[in-house]
């Protein structure tokens, strides 16, 4: 199935297959997620996804089923 992401700030959009992992989504975008240690310990990755209370580490997220349309606002925590 086919997912519609928009990347936040930036308005870009990019269509992606469920089960694809967030940071290939990005990186096909053209989107820049900063990362540290790909295993979601450290939260360099950290994106929020519309809709959900907490954020989400990219690096081991990938694109859930059930929604047509996904939006994932993106912000730099100036400490990385």
């Amino acid at each position: 199935m086919r997912v519609s992401i928009q990347f936040l700030p930036d308005n870009v959009t990019v269509d992606a297959e469920v089960g694809e992992p967030l940071l290939q989504v990005a990186s096909r975008a053209g989107v820049t997620i900063p990362t540290g240690c790909l295993m979601g310990s450290c939260h360099a990755c950290e994106v929020e996804l519309a809709g959900e209370v907490d954020p989400i580490c990219a690096c081991i997220t990938a694109v859930p089923p059930g929604q047509a349309e996904i939006t994932i606002n993106l912000y730099v925590d100036p400490t990385w």
